[in-house]
């Protein structure tokens, strides 16, 4: 390697220091590894635009004495150089092994091959991160800040050197050194930041916000040890704590000079200046963790921001320690910490409700004063309150954010001075919502007494914009219709089964004369009432001497989040165009009454980069021969070039070969990870998502229950004429309270045991279950896939997005008219999805039909409930889950999702699955118009809207 060439790293800071202007002018550090040398620089000033650390290769030089890093670096092409040569990434990799160490010096295994090589690509994602940083603070621009509670990101070092157009490089460097690539990445777990399809969504929006040069940042929640691990043993699902952090986290940079202080409980004081104090309490720390993300073919870096949280010094009872009281010793300590230790903890303990309040309270908190801080910065001196929007835009991923309206509130009202129109108007501009969900409990509720002690301040400020949001209810609607109005205000107010504000509390108030009336009225009603209680010999009591049975309790006081979400927020929107019309029809109807202005649609996306252009390297090589480029991974809509080569049969040669050479990958992988073997030459059929009885997955295996008996009734020849082979492959994790999702996974375990190991079956049929789901599992069997499952009960499913990464990689789908379903079937032609099942708007019928007793079951559904119950897999009771499906009212009961119902047309549409399956010809064209139509699903295309029409953002684009 030339002398001249060299790597340049960023120093790790991504907020300007002050008062360290005059440091020494340069250290410097040289080290050999054999032949080569490394060298290290830091330039004359840390706010010096070339404030960089320079890593050179010099090899070639003939003497070994340091050479003047400054002239050097003044006669170079430019500090922020960074050529992609696998002798320099070697020599980087070797370095990061000797002088970044977090294992023993004796040996280069692959775990610490793994975390040197993360650390080079770090340290030239660190000079574009620290660019990025350093021009958004120069040109004050508009931002964009994405709250979420989850981040389901995966492995990074594919997808950092894929974006960085370093695979090669990489490839070729560790093969130097006696590694490939792809065993490297393998030891990078997952990071444990999210479970499903809300925090993929997030990952795959950062992504694209990187890519587009949108400025923007994520922020979410350091979790030491996630959701949970799962594990598959004979008793069905069990939870363990996952180990992701366990030796540290090699894409993260703890910001220890960026930390905010976090209140809970204490009280709220007026101070003599008319202010509101919140005092007292429980007070922690919230410290930054940044991890950079990278655009593709851009130098543009963003940001996502992780709060941990933790407990001051002081807070640590030393005296306590020493005299034995070891655990109140630390009590304050091991509080503070536990906050971020679980990605939703289980909240049925009145501990659980409170830990996942001060979770979510953090998020906001720790987030709304980063931003707020960065903003005065920014201004400086011309700091205008009222431009606060212009500057800022905050998107709250789904409820679990929703306290940043409040907290805003808190700190523009008590910290900054603004008054309470100047506050509420800024809050109303800067803050939108998305809604991920119909499902009434998944609108959060929360104990209007628990969060009172917790959040004080906020319960103050939450009945004040209940009372903005009364006066715009009978601005609205006025006082005259009374049944009207009461309706209304039940069905918008923020707090629910709390008085109204005094300043409304007498609008229900009769006239006198009537209310005396009245008076007596309920009097006589109240006597009415009393219900007779039986004597000890068993005769009523008389009158006299009844024993009134106490009335039942109030009603809980609750805040509804999503109302205040929706009130507080200048834009809700849905996530496919089915879902939207839902929530404008259904869930807020009558807020889209009030304000039809501020509800819109943003049809989720997934990143084309991640999810065909890395992990499906044999497709993205047809796509780019077929589309003459690879400007489809940037503009998806050349995907849509695909549909004209359908027919060809020389691509759909190469397509078959490419889909058979991703199943013989999966095949491996599924060997190693279940002990099951598989054919690749039967038909991959895959469900993969979080376990709930509304996504259906006891349909799936109910169809499957019955496959397996039909091909048990019949002969050797006859099945296998009769049926296609398939394998039929879940992944998801049921949450660890939620006992009928994780019976449904004992339930599919249990039915895998029985069929994989029946020698009459052999590989005509095989029901895997893929233990702890995750991110880098469905990289790699989303392109084996060949069919895919989505077949929630219509209505339900806000929109999916692994539907749209199983369609870009040309998998059929079958499914109901069901969230995004809906928009991709529109997309890939209604010839190539496998369409069943009732529709979004029979569904309310249908329960009624069922609660009435009107429903009658098909034979064949009773047929298969039979079979389940005849013991055939195994000795567990599976009465409950059964019973589940049967009977017409009660909790748990009546079959609600509809399994019955849909069962006759999903087995139906199924056969017709394997019909066409037969057809190969037909199959692949089918596969190919998918990946065709996929264009519209681009998260890059939903970035774009959200800038546009919500965020009101420009890209901005590195030099």
């Amino acid at each position: 390697m030339a002398a001249s060439s060299h790597l340049t790293v960023a120093l790790n800071r991504a907020e300007p220091f002050s008062g360290c202007n005059s440091l020494p002018s340069l250290i410097g550090l040289s080290t050999r590894f054999g032949k080569s040398r490394l060298l290290l620089v830091r330039t004359s000033s840390w706010r010096s635009p070339k404030r960089t650390l320079v890593v050179r290769n010099v090899s070639s030089e003939p003497t070994q004495k340091l050479k003047d890093p400054v002239a050097d670096e003044e006669s170079a092409t430019g500090a922020s150089t960074f050529e992609p040569d696998s002798s320099s990434i070697a020599a980087s990799i070797k370095y990061h092994a000797e002088f970044t160490p977090l294992f023993s010096p004796d040996r280069f295994d692959l775990p610490k091959a793994y975390f040197a090589t993360a650390q080079s690509v770090r340290d030239a994602l660190i000079i574009n991160w620290n660019e990025t940083y350093e021009l958004y603070e120069k040109l004050n621009v508009k931002q964009a800040y994405y709250l979420s509670m989850e981040f389901l990101q995966g492995r990074a070092l594919l997808n950092a050197i894929g974006n960085l157009e370093l695979t090669g490089a990489y490839a070729e460097a560790l093969s130097k050194l006696g590694y490939e690539l792809e065993n490297v990445a393998c030891q990078e777990p997952d990071a444990a930041l999210g479970n499903g399809g809300l925090g993929r969504l997030a990952s795959c929006f950062l992504d694209s916000l990187a890519t587009l040069n949108y400025p923007a940042w994520g922020y979410g929640l350091r979790y030491k040890y996630g959701l949970f691990k799962q594990k598959i043993t004979k008793d069905g699902q069990q939870e363990a704590a996952e180990n992701w952090l366990e030796v540290g986290n090699p894409w993260e940079i703890v910001r220890n000079d960026i930390k905010y202080p976090i209140k809970f409980y204490g009280k709220v004081v007026v101070g003599s200046d008319g202010k509101k104090n919140w005092i007292g309490g429980e007070d922690i720390e919230a410290v930054a963790y940044d991890v950079p993300i990278p655009g593709y073919k851009t130098k543009n870096t963003i940001s996502l921001r992780l709060w941990s949280t933790k407990a001051t010094t002081e807070d640590f009872d030393l005296a306590a320690f020493n005299a034995g009281e070891h655990t109140r010793a630390s009590e304050a300590l091991a509080s503070a910490e536990k906050i971020c230790h679980v990605l939703y903890p289980g909240d049925d303990s009145f501990e659980g409700k409170v830990l996942r309040l001060k979770q979510q309270y953090t998020l906001c908190s720790a987030s709304l004063q980063d931003i707020v801080a960065r903003f005065e910065r920014r201004s400086g001196a011309n700091k205008k309150w009222e431009e606060f929007p212009e500057k800022v835009a905050v998107q709250m991923n789904d409820t679990h954010p929703t306290l940043c309206i409040p907290e805003l509130m808190r700190i523009l009202l008590d910290l900054k001075g603004l008054s309470w129109e100047e506050a509420w108007n800024i809050t109303q501009r800067t803050v939108a919502y998305t809604n991920h969900t119909v499902l009434p409990e998944a609108l959060e509720k929360w104990s209007f007494e628990l969060m009172q002690k917790l959040l004080p301040r906020h319960v103050e400020i939450i009945e004040l914009i209940d009372e903005e949001l009364v006066r715009s209810i009978v601005s609205k609607y006025g006082t005259e219709d009374k049944v009207l109005l009461r309706g209304k205000l039940k069905e918008l107010r923020v707090l629910e089964n709390v008085d109204l504000p005094a300043a409304y509390s007498d609008i229900f108030i009769e006239p006198e004369a009537s209310s005396i009336i009245t008076s007596a009225s309920n009097s006589v009603d109240d006597k009415n009432s009393a219900k007779l209680v039986k004597s000890v010999d068993g005769d009523e009591t008389d009158e006299g001497n009844d024993e009134l049975i106490p009335p039942p309790p109030p009603p809980p006081k609750m805040v509804r989040m999503a109302n205040l979400c929706v009130v507080g927020g200048h834009a809700v929107n849905g996530v496919a165009e089915i879902h939207s019309e839902i929530v404008k029809d259904e869930v807020f109807n009558a807020f889209y009454k009030l304000w039809p202005e501020k509800f819109q649609n943003k049809t989720n996306g997934v990143t084309p980069r991640r999810w065909i252009r890395f992990c499906n390297p044999d497709l993205s090589t047809l796509i780019t021969k077929c589309t003459g480029s690879e400007d489809w991974v940037l503009n998806t809509e050349k995907l849509g070039e695909l549909k004209k080569f359908a027919d060809n049969e020389n691509l759909q040669n190469q397509w078959r070969i490419a889909k058979r050479n991703n199943k013989l990958k999966a095949a491996a992988f599924l060997k190693e990870r279940t002990g099951y073997t598989v054919s690749p030459d039967a038909m991959f059929d895959i469900q993969v998502k979080r376990i709930h009885e509304y996504k259906r997955q006891l349909l799936n295996v109910l169809g499957i229950v019955y496959r397996y008996k039909k091909m048990k009734e019949m002969s050797a020849a006859e099945r296998k004429e009769k049926y296609v082979p398939r394998v039929c492959i879940f992944g998801g994790k049921a949450f660890a309270t939620y006992v009928q999702a994780k019976r449904i996974v004992k339930f599919i375990t249990d039915v895998g045991a029985t069929v994989n190991r029946d020698p009459e079956i052999g590989d005509l049929l095989k029901v895997i279950f893929l233990p702890d789901y995750n991110v880098s599992a469905a990289e790699i069997l989303i392109p084996a896939s060949e069919l895919s499952q989505h077949i929630s009960t219509a209505g339900m499913e806000a929109s999916g997005t692994s539907n749209m990464k199983f369609a870009m990689n040309g998998c059929i789908l079958i499914g109901t008219l069901d969230g995004a379903n809906v928009e991709i079937r529109q997309e890939v032609g209604a010839d190539n999805f496998f369409l069943f099942g009732a529709e979004a708007h029979e569904i309310a019928g249908l329960r009624k039909e069922r609660a009435e007793g009107k429903f009658i079951p098909d034979p064949r559904f009773e047929e298969v409930k039979d079979y389940v119950r005849s013991g055939v897999f195994g000795a567990y009771d599976y009465e409950e889950m059964i019973a589940s499906l049967e009977g017409n009212e009660g909790f748990g009961r009546a079959d609600y999702f509809l399994v019955g119902k849909d069962f006759p047309s999903y087995i139906e549409c199924q056969e017709k699955v394997d019909e066409v399956y037969r057809d190969q010809k037909r199959w692949t064209r089918m596969s190919i118009l998918n990946t065709a139509g996929s264009y519209k699903f681009s998260s890059d295309r939903t970035i774009h809207e959200y800038a546009k029409d919500i965020w009101d953002i420009k890209p901005v684009e590195l030099p």
